[in-house]
């Protein structure tokens, strides 16, 4: 995630855009340098699946602005010859059941392009499939399960599993061997109990932990699971206190991982807690979470890279105060990944079902220089960028503590 903080942020609807159906009478589009667009051959639609309720929603809309960016700029620069793009924003309250209905609702129209999401790994196992189906590409910012690429043998046997998705974040293979090697290492944690939400994002997260602790000489000495939507913990508080660990690592999200924090302090276990880009977010912070608590994140904190100097001055222009959130780079540069391969796919010719084959080739063969560095997929549709980042909480604010690549 980022290093800056993230602010509360409006709950908007789910489209910003005004919808225009494809073959509209507008022939022309403004242009960014006072000229003017050819859009005689219609309009196509940018499909976004992300939490614009609920307690996840800060990371939803900085996903769903920052695709709304990424298309005005495209617009702009009249980027799909024929064309004007728009976005069409759909809420999975961070839900699985919600993200196959976002996802039946986008597939249905044969204008939508492209989708970016989704936030959570478990609404993206929903998604994927339905998406398949209509051939659409999916490129999701944030989601870290590397199961959703690879399989479930995704260590020993990797697999393709949808040729139509494709991410442009690290993986949980990644970030939690990342994670535990700062905690083993640096913090000089040998002694850490995990707790987990039981969801597919927070176990495999874990899971992945556990197992690097174990070959750096660490010791788990306690696994307990916590609902996501629980507030009293104290049955789990004096489990773990009992287990006396030097940290506690949590797998899951910031709405319970802040009060987790809090708690664990308040019942006489003051010792860190860990977590991934779950749980950073400022809101993690203002729910509880302490002084030298842990969290790492994908990519290099965004204020930090040259790359994306002109999308942070962008956003901030476009939407003022709000603020793009941990993976509003990511979602910028998904965007962009879609609207390139789109550009590439209708060049000299016309959007149909007949190109859908092409768009996933061309997704798939995409290659840039984004905000989070360069954008390029494997042969699994997983990013080749591999950066991750550890922050540490001090005083009301994150800190970036190390910046690097996972080496074993």
């Amino acid at each position: 995630m980022r290093k800056h903080l993230v602010k509360s942020a409006t709950i908007v609807g789910a489209t910003l855009l005004v919808v225009a159906a494809c073959g509209t009478n507008d022939k022309t589009e403004a242009g960014g340098t006072g000229g003017s667009c050819d859009t005689s051959k219609g309009t196509l639609t940018v499909g976004v699946v992300a939490p614009l309720s609920g307690n996840l929603s800060a990371l939803g809309i900085g996903i769903k602005q920052s695709a709304e960016l990424a298309v005005d700029e495209a617009n702009k620069k009249c980027t799909v010859k024929g064309y004007k793009l728009q976005v069409s924003a759909q809420d999975d309250e961070a839900n699985p059941a919600k993200g196959a209905q976002a996802a039946t609702k986008l597939s249905t129209d044969p204008n939508v392009v492209g989708v970016v999401g989704t936030l959570n790994s478990s609404v993206a196992q929903t998604v994927q499939p339905i998406l398949k189906d209509k051939k659409i590409p999916q490129v999701s910012p944030a989601n870290t399960n590397p199961s959703l690429s690879r399989g479930n043998d995704f260590l020993t046997a990797p697999k393709r599993q949808f040729d139509n998705y494709f991410r442009v974040c690290a993986t949980d293979d990644l970030q939690g061997p990342f994670a535990a090697n700062y905690m083993v290492e640096k913090a000089g944690k040998k002694k850490i109990a995990i707790i987990t939400d039981g969801k597919t994002y927070g176990k495999g997260l874990a899971d992945e932990f556990a197992k690097q602790v174990a070959k750096k000489g660490g010791t788990i000495v306690g696994t307990e699971t916590i609902g996501e939507k629980d507030t009293d913990f104290s049955g789990v508080v004096s489990k773990i206190k009992a287990l006396a660990p030097e940290a506690v690592y949590y797998g899951g999200e910031y709405p319970a991982a802040g009060p987790l924090s809090k708690q664990l302090k308040d019942g006489g276990l003051n010792v860190p807690l860990m977590g991934g880009d779950g749980i950073y977010d400022q809101k993690f912070i203002d729910l509880g979470g302490k002084e030298g608590d842990l969290a790492t994140s994908v990519g290099a904190p965004t204020e930090s890279l040259a790359t994306a100097k002109a999308f942070v001055t962008a956003y901030k222009e476009k939407f003022g105060k709000e603020d793009y959130a941990a993976y509003g780079a990511f979602s910028y540069d998904a965007a962009n990944s879609i609207i390139g391969a789109l550009a590439k796919t209708v060049e000299g010719g016309e959007w149909g079902d007949a190109k859908r084959d092409a768009m996933l080739t061309n997704v798939g063969s995409y290659s840039g220089s984004g905000a989070t560095g360069e954008v390029k997929f494997d042969q699994y549709g997983d990013s080749t960028n591999k950066v991750l980042t550890v922050y540490q909480v001090a005083g009301t604010k994150w800190d970036d503590v190390q910046t690097g690549e996972f080496t074993g």
